[in-house]
């Protein structure tokens, strides 16, 4: 057998190796994290139930979920355990913030300006004549009459006009060659 032949099986063989090492080696960082739990650190299970660690056992872990709330789950359904922050971030909703000297950003544009006249003042300015943008009926409906009336008499001169004209053929075999 020649090498290029073989060569696709050699790829196929290598990718299978890469493969099968990367998920080997997050199995085993799964279960590390697994076996460094202890009482009181937070975690969240595959299901999305996130909790505080009360027991740890051999293939178990007692929860508490919350007041009175004991949960035995399998060591294998803890999806991950999480820092003290990011536990009290998710479930309390309490943010540890360093940076509390910073400026706050308001949530609106409103305190941003200086002017102290409301916004419908302050967006009209001196001397201008505010314009009335209403329909008026009476005027309209003359003009659109007029202007019907007038196609209407235009429509009926060319009818008449096309029935003084000689009648066209309609056989078709007059036209064939």
């Amino acid at each position: 057998m020649s090498l290029v032949t073989l060569l696709p099986f050699i790829v196929l063989i290598g990718a299978m190796f890469l493969m099968t090492r990367s998920a080997k080696k997050k199995q085993q960082q799964a279960a590390q994290m697994r076996n460094e739990m202890q009482p009181g650190s937070g975690i969240r299970t595959i299901g999305g139930m996130y909790a505080t660690v009360k027991e740890v056992n051999e293939d178990t872990v007692l929860v508490d979920a919350g007041p009175g709330v004991e949960l035995l789950f399998a060591k294998n359904a803890i999806g991950a355990v999480l820092t003290d922050d990011e536990y009290n971030r998710i479930v309390h909703g309490v943010e540890h913030d360093l940076k509390s000297d910073t400026a706050i950003v308001p949530d609106d544009a409103s305190s941003l300006t200086e002017a102290d006249e409301p916004a419908d003042d302050a967006a009209a300015l001196p001397g201008d004549k505010s314009v009335d943008l209403g329909k008026k009926d009476e005027p309209a409906e003359t003009e659109t009459a007029e202007a019907e009336a007038d196609k209407a008499d235009k429509a009926d001169k060319a009818v008449d006009a096309k029935s003084d004209e000689e009648p066209k053929k309609t056989d078709g075999d007059a036209d064939a060659k």
